[in-house]
């Protein structure tokens, strides 16, 4: 936005009539339809200009260095916190894909932040997997419009499951089948992957190495 200059423009005002009850009061009123701000600035305030770095990076997190594609991640918090994954690509919104793979520890391909992944030392080759067609809009639910139900069809209505489309189905199956060709080369990968993680007492998360 451009620095505020100057005086501040005049606002031009519209009124519309309004009926007024009581006999002494004229029967109608002259109402502006939009209210006056209630707070006007004193001084002009200008507008601070993003420096080199917050124009850059487009409040998208940036990858960090111990995470690359094919690295396994432990999740530390949602649905599946405390299972390994294995981390495909950053998406546009600066969240990691990753898959279990879903053969494996029945995790299917979902985002996750970063802030709460935990990247370990040990990798697998996704140099087979084609994870291209998946972006922000390929997640979350879409917005279906639901009629508004009374009295006893609402009590009735049955409550609607959301099932799993072939499509998905289809595409999990295409990132697992060349992924699972790789984890089955690498001896113990697989337990590795399905196994959980915890810490038992006097364990120090900070001086461990992943």
């Amino acid at each position: 936005c451009p620095p505020q200059t100057g005086l501040l423009s005049p606002m031009t005002v519209t009124f519309a009539k309004k009926e007024i009850g009581g006999a002494k009061n004229g029967g109608t009123r002259d109402v502006p339809t939009k209210k006056a701000p209630t707070y006007y600035p004193a001084e002009d305030v200008p507008v601070k200009a993003p420096s080199e770095r917050e124009a850059k990076s487009c409040g998208v997190a940036k990858l960090r260095k111990s995470i690359t594609p094919g690295t396994v991640l432990i999740l530390l918090a949602g649905r599946f916190r405390g299972r390994r994954v294995v981390f495909l690509k950053q998406l546009p919104s600066g969240l990691l894909l990753v898959t279990g793979p879903y053969q494996v520890n029945g995790i299917p391909l979902r985002r996750v932040n970063q802030a709460y992944v935990i990247a370990t030392s040990t990798s697998v080759n996704v140099q087979s997997v084609d994870a291209s067609k998946f972006g922000d809009e390929y997640f979350g639910n879409k917005n279906k419009s639901k009629a508004k139900k009374k009295g006893d069809d609402f009590l009735a209505a049955d409550e609607e499951k959301n099932e799993l489309s072939e499509e998905r189905k289809t595409d999990q199956l295409a990132v697992d089948t060349p992924l699972m060709t790789t984890i089955e080369q690498t001896p113990l990968m697989a337990k590795y992957l399905k196994a959980r993680f915890s810490l038992s007492k006097k364990q120090a998360p900070h001086a461990m190495k992943f």
